[in-house]
């Protein structure tokens, strides 16, 4: 049986790494998530769903589909999973705060999920779950809050998409596949 009828035609999927705007093009002249991949996800329109800010690296999926990419973005339809390294001491009040929500000119941030995973000097390693994506949701969150010890605002130092809905691909950073249809059925399935 052929390979390519196993694939999806409407997903495909990015390890996108540090340093790469998800845009078309830009206007500063930075590289763009489409160096990344062949010219024909540009030349047909192939669009990311969501984004991932110039400083965070992890998954990236791309659709010509634009009812894929609204039924994947609409807020409180798709769990997002991240590991992010925070500057400052996060607390167990902080990850009360983060779950229950923090006001912002960019409207309400929370976390479903906040998991204290690691522990390194005066950073702190979470694993974080949200079913929305304001801009920069995570980095903004973290930053209205200050380190006790320090009284500084926590800062995100490092974030990393892990998976988007059921789906947790291995691969490479900077390197890009189909989805399987498999992968997409059961991504696709889980939206509510």
């Amino acid at each position: 049986m052929d390979e390519s009828t196993k694939n999806s035609k409407k997903l495909l999927a990015l390890n996108k790494p540090k340093g790469y705007v998800v845009t078309r093009s830009d206007e500063l002249g930075r590289k763009t998530v489409y160096s990344l991949l062949p010219d024909w996800v540009f030349d047909e329109g192939w669009m990311p769903i969501g984004r991932l800010d110039l400083e965070s690296k992890g998954l990236l999926l791309f659709t010509p589909n634009g009812k894929v990419g609204d039924a994947l973005t609409k807020p409180g339809n798709c769990r997002k999973v991240y590991e992010i390294w925070v500057r400052g001491h996060v607390t167990d009040e902080h990850i009360t705060m983060a779950k229950k929500g923090v006001e912002s000119k960019h409207g309400l941030l929370k976390a479903l999920v906040v998991e204290k995973i690691g522990i390194g000097g005066a950073k702190t390693k979470l694993k974080i779950i949200i079913n929305e994506g304001k801009n920069r949701h995570i980095r903004r969150l973290f930053g209205t809050m200050n380190d006790p010890k320090f009284g500084t605002p926590l800062k995100v130092l490092e974030l990393k998409r892990v998976s988007i809905g059921s789906f947790k691909p291995k691969i490479e950073s900077g390197k890009w596949r189909y989805l399987t249809l498999e992968e997409e059925k059961r991504l696709l399935n889980t939206l509510h």
